[in-house]
């Protein structure tokens, strides 16, 4: 028995060093901006804390997507499924939501969530730092709430996801409105709209539009920059 034991601590010892380590090393600074340490799964509730919704405004930035039946969407630091599940109900059945996090712990959690509301058509995927392993050209949208200010490899997790993206996919980026001093979040992990842009077009990203209404958030739509479309604000 002894020896079984044994066996057991040196598996699950390895396994402990095995799993990706987060915020072991400073970010780096990408175009002018100081890359935020990334929100560790220990600090998940905060996530589905109560008065998200008041301060989000998270239906009516759902809405915006304007999703349909059938739709494969992308939630790229999908964390605990906070959108994802809500986003899966709007696809149905016929559609599918690829949740993608760095740490299996969130995953987890999401799955959880996703049994309790008897949800099946969500996907895990435990991404890596530079490669959020998605299918190419699979995609109609990817959606990033409060995400890619901390991808530790903006142009490498950006390359593959516009790869993932159908020719007419969208990449939604939500992000706290660094222009806004009364937003009450860190300043690294806020961004101007101008550095969103500055980002996204050196990475062949072209705005489209943007939803301006929620509370302390941007809402910005890009489309791959070999689309010939005309950008709009809704205000």
């Amino acid at each position: 028995m002894s020896k079984i034991c044994l066996a057991l601590s040196v598996l699950l010892s390895l396994m402990i060093h095995a799993e990706p380590k987060i915020n072991e090393v400073k970010p780096k600074i990408y175009l002018g901006r100081q890359i935020a340490y990334t929100m560790h799964s220990s600090a998940a509730n905060w996530l589905t804390r109560t008065n998200r919704e008041k301060e989000e405004s998270t239906i009516e930035m759902i809405a915006a997507l304007e999703l349909k039946p059938g739709m494969n969407v992308g939630d790229v630091g999908c964390g605990n499924g906070y959108h994802a599940l809500k986003m899966a109900e709007l696809v149905g059945a016929e559609g599918k939501v690829y949740c993608v996090d760095i740490q299996q712990k969130m995953l987890d959690l999401l799955s959880q969530r996703a049994t309790q509301a008897e949800i099946k058509n969500c996907v895990t995927v435990l991404g890596k730092y530079t490669d959020p392993m998605l299918e190419e050209n699979s995609l109609d949208l990817i959606l990033l709430v409060d995400a890619y200010h901390e991808f530790t490899d903006p142009e490498n997790m950006l390359k593959k996801m516009r790869t993932s993206l159908k020719p007419h996919g969208v990449l939604v980026l939500v992000e706290f409105r660094k222009e806004d001093k009364s937003v009450p979040i860190k300043e690294d992990h806020k961004m101007s709209k101008k550095q969103v842009t500055k980002e996204l077009e050196a990475n062949q990203f072209k705005l489209l539009r943007s939803y301006d209404k929620l509370p302390w958030q941007h809402m910005l739509f890009y489309g791959k920059n070999d689309l010939n479309k005309i950008s709009k604000t809704v205000k």
